[in-house]
């Protein structure tokens, strides 16, 4: 089983990421995952702190001389700005003067979090609620790609909308497509459609509201067979859309054509296969490139809807945990828009569960027995289904 932990606060000392259950020989190194850290922090609307994160990252176990040794991987990325919030967030007791945030903002974790925990003070919660903590997974998701690779597996993303502002859908047969998307200021891959989306990012930004979005996930290359049908736990799209809602601000998730699809007729809904006697492509891909809970050849698609970010820079209407009176909310600074970062992250998403499915099928300690284990797995296959 592929799994990972991350750990670390917005403004804390750093975040730290362990992943376990990659096999012995899987190339990687700190500037592959610095690479995946840097796309994070493109798009138009990004707040100022992404001038500030450099997201340095140190490997400090499992990998040697550029290869995973099989043993956890611990990777390291210290925040550039603590020095200027050790007073609030030092670990250790001190008698710094720090005055408790007791304002929950309405749309983040700051209250439930608060009444769970037993605290009254608003930045226990919020520091490790914060999207900062999606570094961990970016990382983490960096060896997923690099290990998905090494089987000609695929996976980039790109925006269909932000705000009111939509792109035409479009179906994409080739990664060297979708990778265009990071040319982009806000990773759209229609230029005219872009433009009316900084356009909307611009409106927002200059009444100081906020906007929300939509991005697709594609995987290319993929295997049939990729989860299973058996239990419900095992199903690959039921564990992606659990990946992909987990992230910050995600409140809707689709496959393929998704919602679209409850619309239109079983006649209309199938994914026929080409014309052409052995062969098991389709002419369409409404399914997202999954059926029963497992992957058909087909591309995988996923795409993920993000709501406005809720923090607002003159703050809104809320009440102090402590008095309950009415009051305006903590003021943080905040991107305008972080769709585009959002489908980065989605993408070490998607990378993680589809790396953990693969290795379900043809998993093993080292990188070289399990490509003999991948080759033979495709070659017994065309045995089985010569036609």
């Amino acid at each position: 089983m592929l799994r990972f932990l991350d750990a670390g606060e917005s403004h804390g000392k750093g975040i730290a990421v362990i992943i376990e259950g990659l096999p012995y020989g899987v190339p990687f190194s700190a500037e592959r995952a610095e690479e995946e850290l840097r796309r994070r922090r493109l798009g138009y609307g990004r707040g100022p702190r992404m001038a500030l994160e450099k997201d340095k990252v140190e490997i400090m176990s499992g990998v040697r001389h550029g290869k995973t040794l099989g043993s956890p991987v611990c990777m390291l990325v210290r925040n550039a700005e603590w020095d200027k919030w050790k007073e609030v967030m030092d670990p250790d007791k001190r008698t710094y003067a720090y005055e408790p945030v007791t304002t929950p903002r309405p749309g983040h974790a700051d209250l439930p979090g608060c009444i769970k925990y037993g605290t009254k003070d608003v930045r226990d919660i919020l520091e490790r609620a914060s999207a900062r903590e999606t570094v961990g997974r970016v990382c983490a998701g960096a060896l997923a790609k690099s290990l998905l690779e090494q089987f000609g597996i695929m996976i980039g993303s790109h925006v269909v909308r932000i705000g009111s502002v939509s792109a035409a859908k479009r179906e994409l047969r080739d990664y060297r497509e979708v990778e265009l998307a990071d040319d982009d200021p806000v990773r759209c891959l229609d230029k005219d459609v872009s433009h009316r989306m900084m356009r909307e990012i611009d409106e927002a930004n200059s009444s100081g509201d906020t906007l929300g979005g939509v991005f697709e996930v594609w995987a290319f290359g993929l295997p049939m067979g990729l989860g299973s049908h058996v239990h419900w736990d095992r199903r690959l799209d039921a564990r992606l859309a659990m990946a992909v809602m987990s992230i910050q601000g995600i409140k809707g998730v689709e496959i393929g054509d998704g919602f679209s699809l409850s619309e239109s007729r079983g006649s209309q809904s199938l994914d026929l296969f080409d014309e052409d006697e052995g062969s098991w492509t389709r002419r369409t891909n409404r399914s997202g490139g999954v059926e029963g809970g497992m992957s058909n050849g087909m591309p995988l698609v996923v795409r993920g809807a993000m709501k406005p970010i809720p923090t607002l820079r003159n703050g809104v209407q809320t009440r102090d945990l402590e008095t309950g009176r009415k009051t305006v909310s903590l003021r943080e600074r905040s991107d305008v828009c972080a769709v585009p970062a959002a489908a980065v992250v989605a993408e070490s998403m998607v990378a993680l569960v589809i790396a953990d499915a693969l290795m379900e099928i043809v998993g093993c300690d080292n990188l070289e027995a399990m490509r003999r284990r991948y080759d033979a797995l495709l070659e017994t296959r065309k045995e089985l289904f010569p036609f």
